[in-house]
């Protein structure tokens, strides 16, 4: 544990030394603190006889897809999700994001490590509110989004957490993919592009996890899952096309904003008819609150919009996810519009 704390401290040397938030970046070094503090080897916890026998399964379980990311889907072999802690809270950050109230585009705060980011995490609920009401007197769209788990990009050993443990056991191989897809590839100050290599990964690894270990009903719930998911994503991308329309539309300030509240209206109408649609499945409610915005529009176009390119570059590689990273890692080093040129040409 010194040496985690002495870690984290020279990383965010830097940072500390030279910026006027200090606030915001000692928050995340006892973020960081806090779970280092609080988590322990999953192979010491299952030979604890009072480990509840639920927690033990899911552990196992863990495990089991910790393995077959290394071993089947060319993801990093480190000490990542070997370790557990429960942080006795619902999510382990709260993530903020903010566009002007004219624009789909969502405003980026910059980091030595990450670059920048098209949202600023917090490991205090409180802490994202009161950051998000700042921005919202700057007259900022805002949106406040619970993260169940996040990645340290490989600085770190990212620990199995209680605030997604007990989530399906896709939705744990999901998460657990998509952050060491992190792992494998990450480009400074391109969040769209980081996410949605990552929710490539995850797609196709719990795919392949499924056919090895999960039964008919596992696959038919997770079809069902992505098919929904689609639905959503092309709805909001529907939505945001229309907005951006009308922001860079030379009509007077009054008339957009009235416009967008008409398109938001209609929206959300959309929205209650593919719920519908969906039996009444409510997953995405938090996505499209009664007060939905330009922000928390941009908060999903961040983490799907360039999954369809990603996908036509891993089926480009006939499914071989070793070549796809390389290919992918090769793709990076573009400059950033060229990156998206090159995908969107794939």
């Amino acid at each position: 544990m010194t040496f985690k704390r002495f870690s984290v401290m020279v990383l965010l040397a830097p940072l500390l030394g030279g910026c006027a938030n200090l606030g915001f970046y000692w928050q995340s070094v006892g973020g960081q603190m806090e779970i280092w503090n609080k988590e322990r080897p999953i192979a010491t916890l299952l030979a604890d006889p009072t480990l509840s026998p639920d927690l033990k399964l899911r552990l196992e379980s863990v495990l089991r897809m910790r393995e077959f990311a290394s071993r089947e889907l060319d993801l990093p072999d480190n000490g990542s999700y070997r370790f557990y802690a429960d942080l006795q809270r619902p999510y382990v950050l709260w993530n903020v994001f903010a566009t002007p109230e004219f624009s789909i585009m969502p405003k980026e705060w910059c980091f030595v490590i990450t670059g920048c980011v098209s949202y600023r995490g917090y490991f205090s609920q409180s802490e994202a509110e009161r950051f998000a009401d700042d921005e919202r007197g700057r007259s900022y769209d805002v949106f406040v989004a619970g993260v169940p788990a996040y990645s340290t990009l490989g600085w770190f050993d990212d620990p199995v957490l209680n605030t997604f443990i007990h989530f399906p056991e896709t939705e744990v191989a999901r998460l657990i993919f998509h952050e060491l897809a992190h792992q494998a590839v990450y480009v400074k100050d391109d969040s769209m592009f980081n996410e949605s290599f990552a929710g490539t990964v995850e797609e196709e690894g719990v795919s392949r996890w499924l056919v090895e270990n999960g039964s008919v009903e596992q696959r038919a719930a997770f079809d069902a899952a992505q098919q929904r998911k689609k639905d959503f994503v092309r709805l909001v991308l529907k939505y945001r096309s229309r907005l951006d329309g009308l922001y860079r539309s030379a009509i007077s300030d009054a008339e957009k904003r009235e416009s967008k509240r008409q398109i938001f209206s209609e929206l959300r109408q959309e929205y209650t008819q593919l719920k519908a649609s969906w039996g009444g499945f409510s997953g995405y409610d938090h996505w499209l609150p009664p007060q939905a915005n330009n922000a928390s529009l941009a908060s999903v176009a961040a983490y799907t919009q360039l999954v369809p390119a990603f996908q036509r570059l891993l089926a480009a590689q006939d499914g071989n996810l070793a070549r796809f990273y390389r290919e992918v890692k090769e793709i990076a080093k573009l400059p950033k519009a060229e990156r998206l040129a090159r995908l969107k040409e794939g």
